[in-house]
């Protein structure tokens, strides 16, 4: 039995060894979250990611943009030189940490005077929107969501039953009322993306408030209650008039606009002979259906370069980190394979 069972054992145990590292981090994450003195702790020896009233610090080096991790002593000797105590460390928020277990934090310091920290640190605090999609791509998702947490507790201070004041814990992963004893926990709007198709063409819209010239994927909120598929069918019916034949799940994405919400990327075919388009205006501007060409040669053009010499505005795609520029890549590969 012995010489049975070992093959599956040793495959377990190589199975444990290869994913050990993401399983230990994951775990003292947990712990963060969970163990205020341990929390208090690694604050001490973490690193912090710098917000003045939700918008980010960078700096530019050269022509990229950076996202400086501050050391605890350099937060301690930014915390003095303002006249400070140490304790604004704990206002503080738990966004992640290393494969080595060092944990980041984020801290929002609205309450002190904005330039004066630019100038200290050699760095300007940047609108988000633009922060997301001027630094490396893999920054962008931790600080859309050390925003989205660093948010959640400026607008749930208090609680919603009893209108007490809420206390958020150490790693901020959640507040509680001490009145009712309720404990809130952050929480994502599920918003449905779909690019919509009838096989040849795919379909793009943009709204009112779009950059000028830019056109995306169709989206919208799930109501309660309802299923992603259902909320997929109703809002292209709602948007452009259209019934869906069939959908199929790409991928997801946080994003931080209007508000913290979770964006479930979907594909969707309509009948090819379905093609009239019926705009609901008060949610879109324009929406119209793009040949395959049309997509290629959008997705190399940046704004910049989408003026005509008349004026008037070739269409432009949203960029790369964007999970809509996803949808519309995968759209382009599945018409060309």
């Amino acid at each position: 039995m012995a010489a049975i069972y070992q093959p599956a054992y040793r495959r377990a145990a190589l199975f444990c060894r290869s994913h050990s590292t993401y399983v230990r981090k994951m775990r003292y994450l947990n712990k963060l979250k969970e163990d205020d003195s341990f929390c208090r702790q690694a604050q001490t020896s973490g690193t912090f990611y710098l917000f003045h009233n939700l918008s980010p610090f960078l700096q530019k080096v050269g022509k990229k943009y950076l996202i400086p991790q501050l050391s605890a002593a350099e937060m301690k000797r930014i915390l003095e030189k303002f006249k400070e105590t140490e304790q604004w460390i704990e206002k503080s928020v738990l966004i992640a940490c290393s494969d080595e277990h060092v944990p980041h934090f984020a801290l929002d310091l609205g309450a002190l005077e904005k330039s004066a920290i630019e100038s200290e640190l050699e760095g300007s605090f940047t609108d988000l929107q633009k922060a997301l999609f001027v630094v490396d791509r893999k920054d962008s998702p931790l600080l859309a969501s050390a925003h989205a947490l660093l948010q959640w507790h400026d607008s749930h201070q208090y609680c919603s039953k009893t209108g007490q004041p809420t206390q958020k814990n150490v790693a901020g992963s959640k507040r509680v009322c001490q009145a009712s004893g309720i404990t809130y926990y952050p929480q994502m709007s599920p918003v449905v993306i779909v690019l919509v198709s009838n096989g040849s063409r795919c379909l793009l819209a943009r709204q009112p408030s779009f950059p000028q010239g830019m056109y995306t994927a169709l989206s919208g909120f799930c109501d309660i209650g309802e299923a992603v598929e259902e909320a997929v069918r109703r809002e292209v019916a709602e948007e452009v008039g259209l019934e869906v034949e069939s959908l199929w799940y790409s991928a997801s994405q946080h994003w931080p606009f209007p508000s913290s919400c979770l964006m479930i990327a979907c594909h969707a075919l309509v009948r090819g002979q379905q093609t009239q388009i019926s705009m609901n205006s008060l949610e879109l501007e324009e929406a119209r259906w793009f040949g395959l060409e049309e997509i290629v040669e959008g997705l190399k053009r940046e704004p910049k370069s989408a003026k005509r010499d008349d004026g008037s505005l070739l269409p432009w795609f949203p960029p790369k980190q964007a999970i809509a520029h996803q949808l519309i890549n995968e759209w382009v590969l599945q018409q060309t394979s």
